[in-house]
């Protein structure tokens, strides 16, 4: 059952990057980065169809890279390209709009939704991330600077093939589908992490647990200016309870130290179950 939900999680998000691309992108000349960008390309060069240029480039990627990344993600990834290929020749809507602003904004808001969610469910649509894998362990680049490198130099490339208009939008459509995916990945509610130190971490754990319903866990920690024996308080909290918390933490102990990161999941434990007092 497992794997028929995931099978239609992934044809779901290749539904929806389709729309993005063929209603919005597309007709205005704005294109995606990797290897789809490369297909949108080379399908305006040649007349070919794009649902044949993403298969033909992608696979020799996944296939380079199966011992790397896995058989599961290769799956999922063929998949995925399979099911865009398919529904890029069934979506054939009127471009919702003309102008090429509002096109590129909704466009890479949509197509970032989508690859979010193939993402979610295991897959991908960019072959270039497999070289990027790879990449990051055989250069000093991380995985994410490879892709970003790609992008650049691929949509920088549509100006040559459209118009540097078309590839300047392109690029903006890029950063909005990327933070888009963020948004789908770790969902809107980010998490942060609260590392505390106090002198009165009885108080505050008290505070944090009965009063604020939040689990904390106590770490033993040392001064290393003077030695001191302390401990040190770890919760996992939304980014909307930020600042209440830390306001409560002030009220116990004004002096406490009180340090807030991201992290970007946080499964398991009492983070769920407990909600927040008004």
């Amino acid at each position: 059952m497992k794997y028929i939900l995931r099978a239609l999680g992934l044809a779901f998000g290749a539904l929806i990057y389709t729309i993005g691309l063929d209603v919005f992108l597309v007709p205005n000349h704005v294109i995606d980065g990797g290897v789809v960008g490369i297909a949108l390309m080379a399908a305006q060069l040649t007349g070919i169809s794009f649902s044949v240029f993403i298969i033909i480039l992608n696979i020799p990627f996944f296939i380079f890279g199966y011992k790397k990344i896995g058989a599961f993600f290769t799956v999922s990834s063929l998949f995925s390209i399979l099911c865009l290929s398919g529904w890029s020749n069934f979506i054939h809507y009127e471009p919702v709009t003309s102008d090429p602003f509002l096109s590129t904004i909704y466009g890479g808001i949509i197509i970032g939704l989508g690859v979010g969610l193939i993402i979610r469910w295991g897959g991908s649509l960019d072959g270039t991330e497999v070289l990027a894998i790879i990449a990051d362990r055989r250069t000093p680049f991380s995985v994410g600077e490879t892709i970003m490198f790609f992008n650049l130099f691929i949509l920088g490339s549509s100006g040559f093939v459209f118009s540097w208009d078309s590839a300047m939008y392109s690029l903006v459509a890029y950063f909005i589908a990327y933070k888009m995916i963020d948004v789908v990945t770790n969902g809107l509610d980010e998490m942060k992490g609260m590392l505390i130190v106090t002198g009165k971490h009885d108080q505050v754990t008290d505070c944090l647990t009965k009063d604020m319903g939040r689990a904390v866990t106590l770490i033993n920690g040392e001064g290393a200016y003077k030695r001191e024996k302390t401990m040190i308080l770890y919760c996992v909290v939304s980014r909307l309870e930020v600042t209440k918390i830390r306001d409560a933490i002030t009220s116990v102990d004004s002096n406490a130290f009180v340090s807030v990161f991201d992290i970007s999941e946080a499964h398991g434990g009492l983070f769920k179950r407990h909600k927040m007092h008004g």
